[in-house]
C-alpha cells in the first residue's frame, strides 16, 4: 500500500512538472515538420518567383503604355501651336 501511495504521489509531481514546461519546446517540435517537406517549400518558392515575374511583366507593360500615350500626345500638342 505504501508503494502504491508513493507511486501516485510521484505521478502527481511528474504531471505538475510536465504542465509547467515552457512553451519553447512546442516551437522546436513544429520546426522539423516544416523541414520534413522540402517539396512543399520548393513549390512555394516557385509560386513566389512566378508572382514576381508576373508583377515585373505588368510593370513593363504599364510603362510601355505610358510611353505610347506620351508619344501620341506630342503630335497633338505640336499641331495646336
Amino acid at each position: 500500500m505504501n508503494k502504491l501511495l508513493a507511486a501516485l504521489i510521484a505521478t502527481l509531481f511528474a504531471a505538475g512538472a510536465l504542465a509547467q514546461a515552457p512553451a519553447k519546446k512546442e516551437e522546436k517540435a513544429a520546426a522539423p515538420a516544416a523541414a520534413a517537406s522540402p517539396a512543399k517549400a520548393e513549390k512555394k518558392a516557385e509560386k513566389k518567383e512566378e508572382k514576381k515575374a508576373d508583377k515585373a511583366e505588368k510593370k513593363e507593360e504599364k510603362k510601355a503604355d505610358t510611353k505610347a500615350e506620351k508619344k501620341a500626345d506630342k503630335p497633338a500638342s505640336k499641331a495646336s501651336k
